[in-house]
């Protein structure tokens, strides 16, 4: 801009004077749109000094330039110099006054002017409907004498934009019926209004209109109708009406990007991309999220980087979602450079960018520089605070996220839900307890997954009379029996023993999912309903499109072992990797270990523990020492036993299962040598463990522990009882 200010300054004007002046003009809508408040206060002396500022087209120019940059002194003057009412002049002061907000004094320069023109009425229509006050707009657009296409058209799109869609169609009807013809802007409105009413009939009639009236080759009015369809899910006709256009620019490919994106054609969307000759920053945005979405991480920021280095600016969204990607694959070196970024662009602060952030950080397993994120941010929401107290559930620091839980300004679900859900993973089912009742007393309604997630600690401390109230609370909310909610029952029902209740929720499930089927087939297995188990998971494989998972074939194999059909057992394990695409793990083979000892056929048993891929586990072992006991086969057992033994070297649990083995048999040295060795190598038997739950709170007991407040209490209760029970 210097360079241009010298040459003009070094211009003779009287050489070619209009030449001049159309420079001057030019450079000072440069200086008013960058906002470069010197370069045009120099212009305007060098036009003083020249004795051309004068210029009625000048001196418009340099008051706009004024008011854009909120001078009043220097606009004050200018207006000064016209000596008198002036249409233009006023219009400039009525449209700064429009922008600035000062909508009083807008109109009371309006009701002023002695006259007005077509620009005067639709500037204060438009500036009225741009901050809401409809009814005051409606008002002047009544009255206003101009009846143009201008001003119909600020009546209407201003409607819509404010939401009051119908109300602008029955104006669009009134400018048919007033016989103006439309225009493309007045189209774009009445297309959005459909959009917003979703009346995909009424478009119909007003694609008839805008073919009627030549309009079906516009581009914004064609960009408006790829939307309409796209919002109807009218994908076919969405592409026709790109494929006929004769022009297109970044937003109608774009928005037809958008729409394989949506439709998760990403072959067609990378098509669709490449072929763009000119990318906006939603463009690069769609492409790179929908790369994170399908797991490709690599061609995501791959994109990233290439946006950056042609020049663009990422958006917010297009940060949230590749720091989302990298956080899903837990790249934190990375994530680390776009935090880099992000700092020397100064949005670290911005609440979506540092959730996003600090989700990133969280899911790298680096809490200490999520919190420092989390600290940085300006204007902390509840979606950061629940960023960070996600992120410590995440990785087990349950203290600190319930530290922030306490003292975060405000909760919504989600924050209850993550506390819940971290105690619930963790395993710490008395917090769950406490937090859940605290919620409830807050009046929070818990949503569909808390309640699953509190279903869930229920099943597994068994307590069916607080899951069956939970039920009660649920039906009586009115939640249906959706696939996640019905599961969560089913699966508390089933591991409290219930097992009529859990069947009686499974079969009112609308939906059902492989997790569905799983907990009622394990629930019915492991409750002692073996055949009622194959014939479910027949069942499943009749009805349902479910695909056996690995937990599901480990609860068909504990029903084929306990109702002795070895046979069929056999054949689902054969088939798991053959048919279901399941590489067998241990527990499986240890079930069909356990499987072939109960029925004697302890060879067999014996040869698929010698061909297992991996080390046997413990209880495979176990299991087949048990079948030798049972069929008193000294041999198998002395080779298993050594192998226990072996075993037994890394972890407890082998010396515990031998020892016990070698106490059934009578052989008490054998057990005392194998206790000896523990003691030796400092091995413990893992604490047995019972719970019981009075007035609403949990209180677990350990084997020779004495740690619990009332333990005292409780032994003197024990004696008392041990002395009632003893003979006279």
């Amino acid at each position: 801009m210097k360079t241009a200010l010298k040459t003009l300054f070094s211009t003779n004007p009287s050489k070619n004077f209009n030449a001049y002046i159309q420079k001057c003009a030019s450079l000072l809508k440069s200086f008013s749109d960058k906002g470069l408040v010197t370069g045009g206060g120099a212009l305007h002396c060098h036009l003083f000094k020249k004795g051309i500022f004068a210029e009625k087209f000048i001196a418009i120019k340099l008051l706009i330039m004024y008011l854009d940059f909120r001078k009043l002194s220097e606009a004050n003057q200018i207006v000064k110099e016209f000596n008198g009412f002036n249409l233009v002049v006023q219009n400039c002061l009525i449209n700064a006054n429009v922008q600035w907000g000062n909508l009083s004094e807008a109109r009371k320069l309006f009701d002023e002017m002695p006259e007005r023109n077509e620009v005067t009425w639709t500037m204060l229509i438009s500036g009225l409907m741009k901050y809401g006050r409809l009814q005051e707009s409606m008002w002047y657009f009544e009255r206003n004498p101009f009846n143009n296409v201008i001003s119909w058209t600020a009546g209407i799109s201003g409607l819509v934009k404010n939401g009051s869609s119908f109300q602008g169609l029955k104006l669009f009807v009134r400018l048919l019926e007033s016989g103006v013809k439309p225009n493309q802007v007045t189209f774009t409105s009445v297309v959005s209004a459909c959009i917003e009413l979703g009346d995909f009939d009424l478009v119909m009639s007003v694609l008839g209109l805008i073919i009627k009236t030549g309009f079906e080759n516009n581009v914004s009015v064609c960009n408006s109708l790829i939307t309409l369809c796209l919002r109807m899910r009218e994908f076919d006709m969405a592409r026709r009406v790109f494929n006929r256009m004769e022009k297109r620019d970044v937003i109608s490919w774009t928005a037809i990007l958008d729409m394989y994106v949506d439709m998760g054609d990403l072959g067609e969307a990378r098509r669709i991309f490449d072929e763009m000759s000119e990318r906006n920053e939603v463009s690069w945005s769609a492409i790179i999220a929908r790369y994170g979405q399908s797991g490709d991480h690599f061609e995501a920021l791959k994109l990233f980087r290439q946006m950056v280095q042609e020049g663009l600016k990422p958006t917010i969204s297009c940060f949230a979602s590749i720091l989302s990607t990298l956080a899903s694959h837990e790249i934190l070196r990375a994530g680390k450079n776009i935090h880099a970024h992000v700092k020397k662009i100064g949005i670290e602060g911005d609440v979506f960018v540092g959730s996003s952030l600090v989700d990133m950080y969280c899911k790298c397993g680096e809490t200490k520089d999520g919190h420092l994120v989390f600290d940085s941010i300006e204007n902390k929401n509840v979606v950061s605070w629940n960023s960070m107290i996600g992120g410590y559930c995440m990785n087990g620091q349950l203290d600190e996220a319930k530290y922030l839980f306490d003292n975060m300004p405000n909760r919504n679900n989600v924050s209850w839900g993550a506390i819940i859900g971290g105690y619930v993973e963790y395993k710490q089912f008395d917090m769950v307890f406490e937090v859940f009742n605290e919620m409830l007393l807050s009046g929070e309604t818990p949503s569909k997954p808390t309640f699953s997630s509190v279903l869930c600690a229920y099943a597994s401390v068994y307590s069916l009379e607080k899951g069956k109230n939970l039920h009660g609370k649920i039906l009586k909310l009115g939640f249906q029996y959706d696939v996640y909610l019905g599961t969560a029952l089913t699966d508390m029902y089933a591991k409290s023993g219930d097992i009529e209740s859990a069947k009686w929720v499974f079969d009112r499930m609308p939906e059902r999912n492989e997790f569905s089927w799983t907990v009622m087939i394990q629930g019915l297995a492991e409750s002692g309903f073996a055949k009622e188990s194959l014939t479910l998971f027949e069942e499943m494989k009749r009805k349902s499109s479910v695909a056996p998972n690995e937990l599901m074939l480990l609860s068909v194999l504990f029903a084929c072992s306990h109702c002795g059909l070895v046979d069929k057992g056999l054949q689902f394990f054969g088939a798991m990797e053959s048919v279901y695409g399941i590489r067998p793990k241990g527990r499986h083979y240890t079930c069909v270990v356990d499987m072939l000892s109960r029925s004697g056929r302890l060879y067999e048993a014996e040869e698929l523990i010698n061909s297992m891929p991996f080390q046997p586990e413990a209880n495979a072992l176990a299991a087949l020492l048990s079948g030798c006991k049972t069929y008193k086969n000294e041999e198998i057992a002395e080779r298993t036993a050594r192998k226990l033994g072996e075993l037994a070297e890394e972890n407890s649990a082998g010396y515990v299962l031998l020892s016990n083995i070698y106490a059934s048999a009578g052989r008490w040295i054998d057990v005392s040598n194998i206790r000896k060795l523990m003691r030796d190598k400092g091995l413990k038997k893992s604490c047995g463990c019972s719970w019981v739950e009075v007035r609403n709170h949990l209180h677990s007991f350990y084997s020779e522990d004495g740690t619990h407040s009332k333990s005292a209490e409780i032994h003197d209760i024990l004696e008392l009882l041990r002395l009632e029970m003893m003979p006279p």
